[in-house]
């Protein structure tokens, strides 16, 4: 991608989150009273200090780590794999999270446009995800491209609102009696309020991250493409950010639970006539859209975790449109039973989503810190100071959300322990099966002396016979046919004529009184399976079906041949085979 499209796939995440991150600080504020409401200004500068620390520190990373991975990559290579695999355990659970608020927050911008709409936001929240889970299976530059439009139509909105909000007051035409003054005394006011609002108003960084983990997106040179990208969307997301906060404060905005802030003050400077229509509509889009940042990022993130054998080697395999399929659409699935299991409400959400972002905000600065120690190159220090500063400000901030928001994000402890362990259980396996499968240390393969062929047959037909064919040309040592019967008279019948048909091959008729296929099958197999193990025999078992000319015909003709099927498909000491006949008409 180039640097345009980079913006609106990549940034979108985080210039969306000014639509509910000063909503945050509000809600907050507004447990003590409309009063409080000046403290968003300062908080809101001190949220500024923050994003300009993270941007400043996650250049650094680009540069140092041009191969993308972002902070599981800086964590594993210099704090270790634990502290690594906090870091994309974190990550990943935080761009489903991604999905899930954006997609939330912006079904909330539609339906405080449109109230009628209301009763249905997790209905159509599910129906969004699918949309973008479908889209990204069609291909990352497609998707940018479509994307690209409603993002920088959001700014331009946005620009618009700030640019009305300011020209308003500055001439008078917006009433300053609205607001209180800054520096107002509060009654009730507390430092862990304080602390409390900033935390949530740093909810508005989320995805500052996504750049760093996406470096091989980016067209050469990569690193300065991306480093470029990255100050644009700081830029932009620092303008919008102050501009809504102040918006908010002058126009004593309360959040409420119907209406979002920014449809408020785009109400209070438009009414509602089209430009308001056009700023919800666009805050809707890029909302929604802004779910892409973890479509884009999540499948990279999967894949270097994938490569180091820590979740399953599917995440690696790209679909016929180049895109990581697997990790799409496992994406899009979680992000639906998020959003079902906490009702589309964003301020649910929006705790986890933070603290998910900050525990790898911390984790990576601080593994740039040693990073800088262990090597010192030239120009270090100041590098080592802007990463400290981000390390120390991120630290803070996940301590702050844990003490005040303990309620909400105390999940956060259960689910990356089981994370982790999860991880180290597939690194296991994958070592383990390493180990056994490799030619120079593992002890010689087991030599196979003979092929027993077990061939199930619901009668006397050309399918029946095209299997026995097959079995026949295998040299097997010995071929046996197996008929489950539920009458007595069909077995005695059913013998006599497969004596005249196929007299060379030997046939086993098991009787059945419950009327059941594959228990009877299945026992038969374990008995020749263990007979045969003792002798060194392998046992294969070839499976009679055909196919007819239109494909939904198979599930009605074929139910036991699928069912057989289903029930050795992961039997580890039989060969499964199918052996299709083709019908003609």
């Amino acid at each position: 991608m180039n640097k345009t499209k980079a913006l609106a796939i990549l940034s979108s995440d985080a210039l969306s989150s000014v639509a509910y991150g000063p909503e945050q600080i509000l809600l907050v504020l507004m447990t003590v009273g409309a009063a409080a409401y000046w403290y968003s200004i300062p908080i809101a500068i001190g949220v500024l200090v923050l994003l300009l620390a993270l941007i400043l520190s996650y250049r650094q990373i680009i540069f140092s780590y041009p191969q993308g991975g972002g902070a599981y990559v800086v964590s594993k290579r210099n704090l270790g794999m634990y502290p690594g695999l906090v870091a994309g355990g974190s990550l990943l659970v935080d761009y489903i999270l991604t999905v899930a608020v954006s997609v939330s927050a912006g079904t909330d911008a539609i339906t405080s446009a449109f109230p009628e709409l209301r009763p249905y936001n997790v209905g159509i929240a599910v129906l969004f995800v699918l949309f973008l889970t479908v889209l990204n299976l069609r291909g990352v530059t497609e998707s940018a491209s479509i994307l690209a439009y409603p993002v920088y139509l959001f700014v331009l909105a946005l620009f618009i609102l700030i640019g009305v909000g300011l020209y308003d007051i500055a001439t008078g035409h917006a009433s300053p009696d609205l607001h209180t003054k800054i520096g107002t005394p509060v009654a009730g006011l507390s430092l862990f309020l304080l602390l409390r609002a900033f935390a949530s108003g740093s909810s508005a960084l989320t995805g500052v991250e996504a750049i760093s983990n996406a470096i091989p997106n980016f067209k050469e040179p990569a690193p300065n493409n991306a480093a470029k990208t990255l100050a644009a969307m700081g830029s932009l997301l620092a303008l919008l950010f102050s501009g809504i906060v102040f918006l908010a404060y002058y126009y004593g905005v309360s959040p409420s639970e119907e209406v979002t802030v920014v449809s408020q003050i785009a109400e209070h400077t438009f009414g509602r006539n089209a430009l308001y229509y056009f700023i919800q509509g666009t805050t809707a889009l890029i909302l929604i859209l802004a779910a892409n940042t973890g479509y884009s990022a999540f499948p990279l993130l999967a894949v270097n975790l994938a490569k180091d054998k820590f979740i399953p080697r599917m995440f690696t395999v790209r679909g016929d449109r180049l895109g990581y399929s697997n990790g799409i659409i496992i994406l899009g699935l979680l992000s639906i039973v998020l959003i079902v299991a906490f009702e589309g409400k964003t301020e649910h959400l929006i705790p986890l989503y933070a603290v998910g972002v900050f525990i790898p905000f911390t984790l990576s600065q601080t593994g740039m810190m040693v990073k800088w120690i262990r090597e010192k190159p030239q120009g270090w220090i100041p590098k080592l100071v802007i990463n400290t500063t981000g390390a120390v400000i991120s630290f803070a901030v996940t301590l702050i959300f844990f003490f005040t928001k303990f309620a909400q994000v105390w999940s956060v402890l259960l689910f990356l322990p089981l994370i982790i362990w999860i991880f180290t259980r597939i690194r296991s396996h994958y070592e383990a099966v390493a180990d056994q499968l490799r030619i120079t240390t593992c002890e010689p393969a087991k030599p196979i002396e003979g092929n027993i062929i077990i061939v199930p047959v619901a009668g006397i037909t050309h399918v029946v016979e095209n299997s026995l064919n097959y079995a026949k040309s295998l040299s097997a040592d010995q071929i046996i046919a197996v008929y489950v019967n539920f009458e007595r008279e069909d077995q005695i019948a059913f013998e006599e004529k497969w004596k005249k048909w196929q007299p060379d091959v030997r046939l086993v008729t098991l009787h059945s009184p419950y009327r059941s296929i594959i228990s009877p099958l299945t026992k038969f197999i374990d008995t020749v399976q263990r007979k045969a193990s003792e002798s060194d025999y392998q046992v294969t078992v070839v499976i009679p079906q055909f196919i007819p000319k239109k494909g939904w015909h198979n599930f009605l003709h074929n139910q036991s041949s699928l069912l057989i099927r289903a029930h050795l498909l992961y039997r580890r000491d039989v060969i499964l085979t199918t052996v299709p006949y083709h019908l003609k008409k």
